[in-house]
């Protein structure tokens, strides 16, 4: 008996045309290889772990039946791509992800051509897919659109909007419903297995389309008849009636991790002459890595780790996070008024709810990925006199801006929006950044904005959310540990509109917002040094904005600097639209503003990107010299 390990498969395969070339009984081996390579490389560079390991299978099994990268293969989210960025041609860089100048940790075209579409929001993979496959039929191109979509995704309404609009597509448009928490059905051993392989085979489909073709002839009574018997057979044995009133041939549910199923199911799809369809597969997040599956959370997100044991590094203990402190803030406004509740969307250990959930079960609500929803329900929660907190992402509040204008600000409702991850976020990248908060609410009539300077100004603005029942309010606050001040024992009630002056000086002003105020101080130090005497104000509120304050600092000051953790359109642009109302600007006031670049910035530490952008304290420095270089011979002396 030869025991000798057998030659690895997974070093032969750099495209998927190499793993076309494996004969169908070498791919469990090439899956077992497949799934080892990602738990090395995400214990290296920590990651999503928990998604990419349960779809191993299922992206071996895609890439070899499908003729990719000329059929469109898109992930929904993407986040369970790095099995698939592999088999791509990026196994060489794979242990580069999520790091500066490294792989994504979504897919991204700019990347390779297997990504066809690039996505890290959820809910989007079946429009886009069906885009790719009207695109082909239009030009009479070869390639279909396949989209893996997630269970979770499939809460959000834009999956259905898609499915509702996919007829045209015909056989062009393959969707593969990825069911990781059994939420919809399970597989029910080898006689689901039989009658997946049996529907979707050409024998039964001929035989279906004999059937129909005999119908269409048989009085209107009969033929309805025979098509409801046709529908309720297949609902009644796969659950699949709901996806065919959208149109979709659906087949499943099926083993994820049984190759054996997976292969000739879509090898029987591929080859369907007739219309969209949907292949529901049942997978275990976490599978085939013990940790990760004894995990409650499946490794869903996991810092670097050893690979044996499954510890995970644990950063050095330090401040709490702002998400923690936010958590417990509201908890603490929820002990004091039985009318605060909270919404999120998908999203509540990332947003602190899950602790909130844990005090006060009755007041908290998970709607979904559907973040539309999650905003005109806070709305109809708001008229009906409770006080609802919409804990969103910042980069995920996007998705529901209609809602927040048309719901919310026209009717002037006061629902609490709670937007975390504002700013930069480091290894999630640009598709994860909170950059255009500001921008995007301010401009809103009747919106209050808010940024907190520290966690005990979160705690501070969490109590203001509470109290403001005027209309709606937004604070912002960033992914991370807060700076270590002390948290307030007895929170305050902020003054709306109301910065505060933290630091006195004569020459120079840097007015901030939001947590730049700790690199906004370490530059008035450095500014001191060169014997420019500099005041720094938190301003707290990119609106209304303290008109009061910044007046006072724009004509008191030689020049003036604003500094935020946003795009271009945000506060330094209200600050700039006030000075040049009153004038300010023509009596010769030297006014700059600093806010993140016109681009999207990929990932990296988030110290790096801030330096890249010029949001440090290096380049608060820099911007106020190099506008006093344009000053007289006088200052030119001061500062050489």
């Amino acid at each position: 008996m030869n025991d000798r390990p057998s030659t690895p498969l997974l070093d032969q395969v750099n495209l998927p045309a190499d793993l076309r070339a494996l004969k169908p009984e070498q791919l469990r081996q090439l899956a077992d290889e497949l799934r080892a390579e990602t738990i090395s490389a995400v214990g290296t560079t920590g990651g999503h772990l928990g998604s990419g390991l349960g779809v191993v299978e299922l992206t071996t099994a895609i890439h070899y039946v499908f003729n990719t990268p000329e059929d469109k293969l898109v992930w929904d989210v993407g986040h369970q791509c790095y099995p698939h960025k592999i088999l791509t041609g990026r196994r060489d860089r794979i242990r580069t992800l999520r790091q500066g100048g490294g792989l994504s940790g979504f897919t991204k075209r700019a990347e390779s051509e297997y990504d066809p579409f690039g996505a890290a929001h959820s809910s989007t993979s079946i429009s886009a897919a069906l885009g790719f496959a009207i695109a082909n039929k239009m030009q009479n191109l070869p390639g279909k659109g396949i989209a893996v979509i997630g269970d979770g995704a499939m809460s959000a309404g834009m999956a259905y909007e898609a499915m509702n609009n996919a007829r045209d597509a015909g056989n062009r448009l393959v969707v593969i419903l990825n069911d990781n928490d059994m939420s919809i059905a399970p597989p029910v051993g080898g006689l689901s297995a039989y009658l997946a392989r049996l529907v979707s085979s050409r024998e039964f489909m001929s035989l279906r389309d004999l059937a129909k073709r005999i119908a269409k002839h048989l009085p209107r009574p009969l033929h309805n008849a025979a098509k409801k018997t046709d529908e309720y057979a297949r609902g009644m044995a796969m659950g699949g009636t709901l996806f065919e009133e959208l149109g979709f041939y659906y087949v499943g549910p099926i083993d994820g991790h049984n190759l054996d199923q997976l292969i000739p199911v879509l090898e029987n799809v591929r080859d369907m002459a007739d219309g969209p369809c949907l292949i529901h597969v049942v997978t275990q997040k976490g599978k085939g890595y013990a940790p990760a599956e004894a995990a409650e959370d499946k490794y869903h997100g996991v810092q670097k780790f050893d690979v044996v044991t499954g510890a995970q590094v644990k950063a050095p203990p330090g401040p709490p996070s702002y998400t923690n402190v936010f958590a417990k803030a509201l908890i603490a406004e929820a002990t004091r008024d039985e009318k605060v509740c909270a919404i999120t969307a998908a999203m509540p250990s990332g947003t602190g709810l899950d602790k909130f959930a844990e005090a006060y079960p009755e007041r908290c609500f998970d709607v979904g990925i559907a973040e539309q929803h999650a905003v005109t329900f806070a709305a109809g929660l708001a008229a009906q006199g409770m006080r609802p907190f919409c804990a969103i992402y910042s980069t995920f509040l996007q998705r529901a801006y209609d809602q927040v204008v048309h719901d919310v600000a026209i009717q002037n409702l006061p629902v609490r929006f709670a937007m975390d991850r504002a700013g930069l976020v480091g290894a999630d990248g640009s598709t994860h950044a909170g950059s255009f908060d500001i921008a995007y609410l301010a401009t809103l009539p009747n919106l209050v904005v808010m940024a907190a300077a520290d966690e005990a100004e979160l705690v501070h603005m969490v109590h203001t959310c509470a109290c403001h029942d005027s209309g709606p309010i937004a604070v912002r606050y960033p992914r991370g540990s807060g700076v270590g001040v002390p948290l307030p024992d007895v929170p305050e009630r902020l003054e709306i509109g109301k910065g505060r002056i933290v630091r006195e000086g004569k020459k120079v002003a840097i007015l901030s917002l939001g947590t730049r105020l700790e690199e906004a101080l370490k530059a008035a130090d450095a500014l001191d040094a060169r014997g420019l005497s500099t005041s720094v104000a938190d301003l707290r509120f990119a609106k209304p904005l303290d008109e009061a304050l910044i007046r006072r600092l724009l004509t008191s000051h030689e020049v003036c600097v604003t500094v935020e953790e946003g795009a271009v359109g945000g506060f330094g642009a209200h600050v700039l639209t006030l000075a040049s109302d009153e004038g300010l600007i023509d009596a010769g006031l030297k006014l700059r503003t600093l806010r993140l670049p016109d681009v999207f910035q990929d990932q990296d530490k988030p110290e790096k990107q801030y330096a890249e952008a010029g949001l440090d304290a290096d380049g608060i420095v820099n911007a106020v010299l190099t506008a006093l270089r344009h000053n007289s011979a006088g200052v030119n002396e001061a500062i050489a």
